[in-house]
């Protein structure tokens, strides 16, 4: 997957890193489904606590953080390892790690936002220590690379993660309507309507455009998020298991034929075609082959997932594109290919 570009002006200092767990333990299968753990709804003045799993951050795109942050009503705070540089990475996978475990072990701390995506989360899964994270549950939320910690740390702990803008991406008055109203709001029932597509994306590029793959309704417990990564974690002991849940996908910037390889992946794995439902994305940038002789996205879609017979459509306000939903990983949702809408049907976040 190619990725875009993608906190309170001083950092927390005096609080003590917390070791990873072991390996073993990091890599042992769940034996059973935890219990589902909401984690505290968020309100305007909360501290969020920035962290960069993946991509190093550029002084342009730190700063943008930063502005986004503010202009919701939030405090941003981070700490120094965010900006670390190691590489192509904001630090190394131990400070990385480190700073995951603090913002979630600071009790000053309300929620966690994932600056950016790109790549080095899933690098990181074997050293989270999950039960840290399950005794100090909070908001975390991040797309793309982050696919692999909102899925992994759902599975291992319980808890609802989300599936939202990074830092980054902030900006869109659609996108910080969801992130307010899905984080800050502990219904038990809400309604999430897509974003229009206009007729100037649409021309500029094919892949916005809205179509049914299979008709129908479902529900089930949602769970995805970016295709790459969904393939990536396929095999190994974070791959998801997608029985009954409601699956979402997205992805930017790669040709069909690599769309196709990757949900071919997901198809011969143990439990993708067991799923109830499909939402897809927009993917952005992937309908522009070079070669005049290729299938196109919608053949591609249309082929692979068609055959799944479970209700499915493409086009929902999900990716790398200017208005991206929040979506609650674990949480029980409801989609019907005849309105695109996601009816969230519980509670995703709890009364502080």
């Amino acid at each position: 997957m190619i990725r875009r570009n993608f906190i309170r002006l001083s950092a927390i200092t005096g609080l003590s890193a917390v070791a990873a767990p072991s390996l073993m333990a990091a890599r042992r299968h769940q034996s059973h489904t935890p219990e589902k753990i909401l984690p505290p709804a968020l309100s305007l003045g909360d501290r969020i606590g920035l962290v960069a799993p993946g991509y190093a951050l550029s002084d342009q795109q730190f700063q943008k953080t930063l502005d986004n942050l503010k202009a919701l009503g939030f405090e941003p705070v981070y700490t120094d390892r965010i900006r670390g540089q190691h590489g192509y990475l904001s630090n190394t996978d131990e400070a990385r790690v480190a700073d995951i475990h603090q913002m979630f072990e600071d009790p000053n701390i309300d929620g966690i936002l994932c600056a950016r995506g790109g790549y080095g989360s899933t690098r990181i899964l074997d050293m989270i220590d999950y039960e840290l994270i399950r005794q100090h549950p909070k908001v975390f939320t991040g797309f793309s690379d982050i696919t692999a910690l909102t899925n992994a740390i759902t599975d291992r702990t319980g808890l609802i993660t989300f599936h939202g803008p990074v830092g980054t991406t902030l900006e869109s008055a659609y996108s910080r309507q969801y992130f307010e109203q899905v984080l800050g709001t502990p219904e038990t029932r809400q309604e999430l309507l897509p974003a229009l597509l206009s007729a100037e994306n649409k021309e500029e590029d094919p892949a916005y455009e809205r179509y049914v793959i299979s008709e129908g309704k479902a529900s089930g417990a949602l769970c995805g998020g970016n295709l790459s990564l969904l393939a990536a974690m396929t095999g190994t002991p974070y791959e998801p298991d997608y029985t009954g849940k409601i699956v979402f996908i997205e992805e930017i910037e790669e040709d069909p034929y690599r769309i196709d390889r990757m949900l071919t992946q997901l198809l011969q794995s143990p439990t993708f075609s067991k799923c109830a439902g499909l939402a897809l994305g927009i993917f952005a940038g992937c309908d522009t082959p070079d070669n005049p002789l290729s299938f196109s996205l919608k053949d591609v879609l249309t082929d692979r997932l068609g055959q799944l017979n479970v209700p499915a459509a493409y086009g929902y306000s999900i990716g790398h594109i200017d208005d991206n939903l929040t979506l609650p990983v674990g949480c029980r949702a409801t989609i019907d290919t005849g309105s695109w809408n996601i009816v969230l049907e519980e509670s995703c976040v709890s009364t502080n």
